[in-house]
């Protein structure tokens, strides 16, 4: 540990951690700009750098984006990133309530724990986690798949069938674009731009941002500028003890979900929120400003984004686009990542490591900065502040690749987004529906496949039979608990009457 302390003060390894998270920071707030785009974004600067100081740089940038992604999250409605759509309900709405610096100080007191949590597990764990992940067939990822589609029965509000619908909505979304199995092109409509699909950072922004934007702009009273002026606050002992449960919860997920190529922060977020709520003893105040559903999912993202390397640095396999991007900083520096990696390069390795625990120390630093002007930014006159917010998020959506398309696309799920706030139908099942839709069916396929068709091997596959059927338990959970709600209504209505 002294060791570490050392190198980060006097070798370029902490300026390096410190550049790649305030990059990461302002990468993750732009909506539309993802981590993986943010490092893409820094890949081609690596060239002439030092190994060791290119590899901290792409890494520290993928933990600053995880947690920049809270940050437009919690004020303006929209989710820098995949995995902060789950932090948007409860970070929003402690906004609303007066409270964004309350909630903006959880979500980085959580992201940096859950980062430090992730770098212990890195260190310590990562041989015996890579066997893990190294067991996970088509079978198993699909059943990951539908465990997290299980966790729409629990966001979907006093309404499970709008909740389905909207979750259905957003399965159909993911279909639009090339059959995963067999490449034959599926409601395009003969448009090239959706030959990929459609991204769904586009539904989120076009859900949250757009929407917002037109609520917003039907409100009455939405000329006079904000009253009162919010200021940062960090959670205090009570408040630490209460959250301390949806962030274990939290970490637990991000190192599950992490440590599996192809899982990633969002659906650990998603999980997160889910248990988080489930065992919480204030089930009430989730959706409504509950600080544990800002403290569960931003320790769960921000442990993916260490555990994430896990099955990079040991099997050199990528488990999602930002390790697939620090993959090609190790190619170009001619490093290949596996178990020979730790052999032959272990400065590498450890220079990684120290740069990681360089970074998360840099997040509680930048990120207290970077905060004060968005609260300030967030309390100005509303008309400027929604101009603002109308160019920054369609700049961010034109930078993913330069397409005028993906702006049109976003602006029409802005009407779609109002529509589903004025008829009460709950956001996340759609967002879930649209990120773990090609997920489950390319792996549902892929698994009967080589099964030559045979819908057992789901059953016999060990891994994708104990999911399944933690899924079916959370679905049966829920049903009961929307039926035992249903009933006490209907009691209430009645004495009521």
């Amino acid at each position: 540990m002294i060791g570490a302390f050392t190198a980060i003060v006097t070798t370029a390894i902490g300026p390096a951690a410190f550049a790649g998270v305030a990059w990461g920071i302002l990468g993750g707030a732009l909506p539309g700009i993802s981590p993986s785009i943010a490092m893409a974004l820094l890949l081609p600067f690596t060239y002439g750098m030092d190994p060791t100081i290119a590899i901290v740089l792409l890494a520290s940038t993928y933990v600053g984006a995880e947690y920049g992604g809270s940050i437009p999250a919690i004020l303006i409605r929209t989710p820098g990133t995949n995995a902060a759509a789950a932090t948007v309900v409860d970070g929003y709405a402690m906004k609303e309530q007066g409270k964004a610096g309350e909630a903006l100080g959880i979500s980085l007191y959580s992201g940096v724990l859950g980062g430090m949590v992730g770098l212990v597990v890195l260190v310590l764990l990562t041989e015996p986690l890579s066997r893990v992940a190294l067991a996970f067939t088509p079978a198993a990822y699909f059943a990951l798949g539908v465990l997290g589609l299980s966790v729409i029965a629990s966001v979907s509000g006093a309404s499970l069938t709008k909740g389905l619908m909207a979750a259905l909505l957003g399965l159909m979304i993911a279909t639009v674009g090339t059959d995963p199995v067999s490449g034959v092109n599926r409601f395009t409509f003969g448009s090239p731009e959706l030959l990929s699909g459609i991204p769904p950072i586009l539904v989120m922004v076009g859900l949250f941002a757009v929407g917002e934007l037109l609520a917003q702009a039907g409100e009455p009273g939405w000329q006079q500028a904000a009253s009162g002026a919010a200021r940062i606050r960090f959670p205090g002992s009570a408040m630490r003890k209460r959250i301390a449960r949806p962030q274990a919860i939290g970490s637990v997920m991000g190192v599950f979900e992490g440590v599996m190529p192809g899982a990633g922060g969002t659906i650990s977020a998603f999980l997160a929120y889910n248990e988080a709520r489930r065992w919480s003893s204030h089930k009430k105040e989730f959706g409504h400003g509950s600080p544990e559903g800002i403290a569960a999912p931003e320790a769960a993202n921000n442990t993916v984004a260490c555990t994430a390397l896990v099955p990079l640095l040991s099997l050199g396999i990528p488990g999602s686009n930002s390790s697939a991007i620090l993959l090609g900083g190790f190619l170009i520096h001619g490093l290949i990542p596996g178990p020979t990696l730790f052999v032959n390069h272990p400065d590498i390795v450890n220079g990684l490591y120290t740069g990681l625990l360089a970074a998360n120390l840099s997040l509680l630093v930048l990120g207290f900065v970077f905060m004060i002007p968005c609260l300030w930014l967030v309390n100005r006159p509303k008309p400027y502040l929604m101009a603002f917010v109308y160019a920054f998020v369609l700049s961010g959506v034109y930078a993913i690749e330069g397409s005028l398309f993906h702006v049109g696309v976003a602006i029409g799920f802005g009407p779609v987004g109002y529509a589903m706030r004025y008829f009460t139908v709950p956001f996340l099942p759609m967002v879930l529906g649209v990120v773990l839709g090609f997920m489950v069916e390319s792996n549902y396929r892929r698994a009967l496949v080589l099964a030559s068709g045979d819908h057992m091997t789901f059953l016999q596959d060990s891994i994708s039979a104990g999911l399944l059927g933690l899924a079916f338990v959370f679905v049966a959970g829920s049903a009961v608990r929307h039926g035992v709600d249903a009933i006490r209504r209907r009691r209430l209505a009645r004495a009521a009457v």
